[in-house]
C-alpha cells in the first residue's frame, strides 16, 4: 500500500507531500505544492534518478575521486539526495544542509531517514546570510546550490557579490556547482552564467543539446572554479552523462550567454 506523508511549510505557505515512487522499489518523492522536487532511493542512496542531480553527481566523480573524504555543503536542502549519496560514493565526508524553510528539514529528516554513514548537520538559515553567519569560520571542498528556479529566484542569491562569497566559503581547489531551471529563452541562465565568470576563473555549463537551443524549458548546471579546468576533464564530464550531453565552457560559453 502506498504511503503519503504532509506537513505545511510556513515560508512558502504549500504543504511538503513524501510519497512512494511505484516504479523504483524503496524510493519517495518529495514534492511542494503540486511540483515533485526530490526522489530518494532509501534502498539504494547511490543511484541518482533526476538528470539534472545526477549530472552533478557524474561531474563530481569525474573531478574528485572517492578515496578522499569531502566537507560539502548544500544551499537548499531537497530531500538531501545529493547528500545520502555522497555518503556511499564519498565515505567519511560530512555535510551541511541549509534551507530557510524549517519544517521541510524536520519533515525529511524525520520521514526520510538518513544512511547511517552519512554526517550530517542541519541548519534553518538563509542561503546567503549562513555564510558569513553560522558558517563564517568554515571552508568547503563543494557547494551545491539548488535553489534557482528562472526569475523568481531569491534576487539576493543571484548576483556577482553572492558568487565571490561563495568562492570565500571554497575551500582550495574547492567546486562549486549550482542547478539553474529556466524557461526560454533562458535569460536567467544567462545572466548566472555572466555572474559567476565574473568571479571565478573557469565556469562550464552543462545540460542537454536541446537546452543549449534556448527553446526548451529544463534544467542546467553550473560548474565553477578558481583554476582552470584541462579538456580531457571538460570531456570526461561530457562523456559522464546523462546522456544526451553537452558542456559548454570558455569561448563556447561566451557565444551562449554573451548572444
Amino acid at each position: 500500500m502506498s504511503k503519503t506523508a504532509k506537513r505545511w511549510l510556513g515560508f512558502v505557505q504549500e504543504h511538503a507531500t513524501i510519497y512512494d515512487d511505484d516504479l523504483i522499489p524503496g524510493s519517495k518523492i518529495l514534492a511542494i505544492g503540486d511540483a515533485p522536487q526530490s526522489h530518494v532511493n532509501l534502498a539504494h542512496p547511490e543511484e541518482v534518478f533526476y538528470e539534472y542531480l545526477a549530472r552533478v553527481a557524474n561531474h563530481l566523480r569525474v573531478l574528485r575521486t572517492p578515496d578522499k573524504p569531502l566537507k560539502m555543503l548544500h544551499l537548499g536542502a531537497g530531500a538531501l539526495t545529493l547528500a545520502r549519496w555522497a555518503s556511499v560514493v564519498y565515505p567519511s565526508s560530512t555535510h551541511v544542509a541549509v534551507d530557510i524553510e524549517r519544517e521541510l528539514l524536520d519533515f525529511v529528516l524525520t520521514q526520510l531517514p538518513l544512511p547511517a554513514q552519512c554526517q550530517l548537520r542541519p541548519i534553518v538559515a538563509d542561503a546567503r546570510s549562513v555564510l558569513s553567519d553560522q558558517l563564517a569560520n568554515e571552508k568547503f571542498d563543494v557547494i551545491v546550490l539548488d535553489i534557482f528556479c528562472g526569475p523568481e529566484a531569491p534576487g539576493h542569491l543571484t548576483t556577482a557579490d553572492y558568487y565571490s562569497e561563495l568562492l570565500n566559503s571554497l575551500s582550495e581547489g574547492g567546486l562549486l556547482f549550482v542547478n539553474i531551471g529556466d524557461d526560454p529563452p533562458l535569460n536567467f541562465a544567462r545572466s548566472q552564467v555572466v555572474a559567476a565568470q565574473s568571479v571565478f576563473k573557469f565556469v562550464m555549463l552543462s545540460s542537454s543539446p536541446e537546452m543549449f537551443t534556448q527553446r526548451y524549458p529544463g534544467n542546467l548546471i553550473l560548474t565553477a572554479m578558481h583554476s582552470p579546468l584541462p579538456e580531457d576533464m571538460v570531456e570526461r564530464c561530457q562523456a559522464a552523462g546523462p546522456y544526451p550531453s553537452e558542456v559548454r565552457h570558455s569561448l563556447d560559453l561566451d557565444r551562449f550567454s554573451k548572444p
